[in-house]
């Protein structure tokens, strides 16, 4: 299993919209590609603009499919505008 841990820091004042689009995504993914078995969305409660995803794939080919997809493409095109940053850890389970 491949596990992926993502930090997002978006800008002040989107929080909403990425919130919106981020749970979207997440049940799309959830829905429509088997090999995604968890999408965590997590929000730090300090900083509303700082969000935290957990996401577990069969492996990193399930994980490459899923950044293929379709819906991907259209919650990153919303996203990318707003976001400030983004560090993405790949780490598998041993």
């Amino acid at each position: 299993m491949l596990s992926v841990v993502v930090h997002f820091h978006i800008k002040p004042g989107e929080a909403d919209t990425f919130r919106e689009a981020i749970l979207q995504q997440s049940q799309n993914s959830l829905d429509k590609e088997p090999g995604c078995h968890q999408f965590d969305v997590c929000v730090n409660p300090e900083d509303e603009n700082h969000f935290v995803l957990y996401e577990v794939y069969d492996d990193a080919a399930a994980f490459a499919v899923h950044r293929e997809t379709d819906h991907y493409a259209a919650y990153n095109e919303r996203v990318t505008p707003i976001v400030v940053s983004k560090d993405v850890l790949t780490v598998e389970r041993i």
